[in-house]
């Protein structure tokens, strides 16, 4: 239970909001370096400093303008992420923004509106539609705690001093993931140069004699997708239709992810070039990035159906399906279709008749199969550090939610930083606070 000093009102009792607007993007006159315009992707939980679009002197009358430490907030789409300007800046209108008062800390809003509470109520003003929505008038009924300015300053003051800890973390857990990432590199490379097997070809009285060739002198069918008419995709159906947001990085296949069907009929009539089966090893060749590569289990008795961004590599009595699949994840190989592949507006456009053209050092099935299981040998132990740091990286934003959990349900400050609060010369209930905000609202 709060503080009998807090008090509880609605953002449009208490703020002044607004919300922003896009100046015509026809008259390119409105576009310039006068004015920092910020758009939500720009806003992620942070104090914004990276800006990456401007409006000119003429785009500046039109826009709406915000003053130093208001608070933005996505409306549209991705909820509730927030963001605090040091400068003033300009906004669109998928993007809603409370004003800065004197009687309220700035970073005691901006954290409150990343507290879970903040979030929760927004998202139950969302309108129903396919793009979750909050408008102005629902934005301001959200309920907002008030406490005395010294419990607000305090309560920024030991949120940061956690923060700062937990940041300092979660720094060293993403710097470890990288390494994990350039160490994932370096095995894929080092096992298509021959190194993981040396010992292996010495044991066996075997020579390095790998035939350089291309995928398509070893493999008779690499082909494209292709994506049927709208009316025949459903959210439902016989054969899941696989987009490239359905492949991962590592081979593996992610079959959950917004799933789209087509009708066996489909399958086997229109789209029948675009079959997928059990080996069948997958890569996106539109980018970036490129380098998603996706293998059907082996064990897997369903057929798929992929896009026109996806090409199917499928395996023979030459080449391994496992052994394909980590060879197209091969840093090498990647950065040899990047290299060959159209750049066109920062997007990478692969063609299917460069996949049958990829350079590949091939040996025998025999030591094939002793490559993958050197790979898989190494990769499990990355496999679990991987899981460690992503359980410790979800333990850490769960950490930072219960930090402002307590900090706006009153319970973060001990009894004593409390008392020192109430010492100080402007310590007064909020209610006081309220009480004034209104009467200067209403002039």
């Amino acid at each position: 239970m709060i503080d009998k000093d807090w008090v509880e009102g609605t953002l449009g009792d208490i703020f002044e909001t607004v919300t922003g607007n896009t100046p015509s993007k026809k008259d390119k006159d409105n576009y310039g370096s006068e004015l920092p315009f910020i758009k939500p992707p720009q806003i992620k939980n942070n104090i914004l400093k990276n800006y990456s679009e401007f409006l000119s002197k003429k785009g500046k009358i039109k826009a709406r303008i915000l003053p130093v430490n208001s608070i933005l907030v996505t409306c549209i789409g991705n909820l509730g992420r927030v963001g605090m300007n040091k400068i003033e800046v300009a906004f669109n209108q998928q993007i809603n923004a409370i004003k800065p008062l004197k009687e309220v800390e700035p970073k005691f809003t901006f954290y409150q509106a990343q507290s879970i509470g903040f979030k929760n109520q927004l998202e139950r003003l969302s309108t129903s539609t396919t793009v979750a929505l909050v408008n102005k008038t629902s934005f301001n009924s959200v309920r907002f705690k008030i406490a005395p300015l010294p419990v607000q300053r305090a309560i920024v003051a030991k949120i940061e001093e956690l923060f700062s800890s937990l940041d300092s973390g979660i720094t060293d857990l993403k710097k470890a993931q990288e390494q994990l990432k350039v160490y994932r590199q370096a095995v894929l490379k080092k096992a298509f140069e021959g190194e993981l097997t040396k010992e292996w070809r010495q044991e066996n009285k075997l020579q390095f004699d790998w035939e350089n060739t291309t995928t398509g002198e070893v493999m008779t069918d690499i082909s494209s997708g292709s994506t049927p008419k709208a009316e025949f995709l459903s959210t439902k159906g016989e054969i899941q239709f696989l987009k490239v947001y359905n492949l991962n990085f590592d081979g593996s296949l992610n079959d959950q992810k917004d799933p789209a069907f087509i009708s066996k009929e489909i399958h086997r009539t229109r789209n029948k070039r675009a079959i997928t089966k059990a080996g069948d090893v997958l890569i996106n060749i539109v980018g970036p990035p490129l380098g998603k590569t996706s293998m059907i289990p082996l064990s897997s008795k369903l057929e798929f159906n992929i896009n026109q961004a996806i090409v199917r590599f499928r395996s023979n009595e030459k080449i391994l399906p496992k052994f394909l699949s980590f060879f197209l994840q091969n840093p090498e190989t990647i950065n040899w279709l990047e290299g060959t592949s159209k750049a066109t507006a920062g997007q990478y456009n692969v063609k299917v008749t460069t996949c049958r053209v990829i350079p590949i050092s091939l040996p025998n099935v025999s030591e094939q199969h002793q490559i993958v299981k050197e790979i898989e040998s190494r990769l499990s132990v990355y496999d679990q550090v991987e899981l460690t740091i992503k359980g410790s990286l979800k333990k850490a934003e769960a950490l930072r939610q219960s930090i402002l959990k307590k900090a706006f349900e009153g319970k973060l400050l001990s009894e004593v930083e409390i008392a020192k609060c109430k010492q100080a010369k402007d310590y007064e209930p909020a209610s006081v606070l309220l009480q004034r905000i209104k009467k200067e609202k209403n002039g």
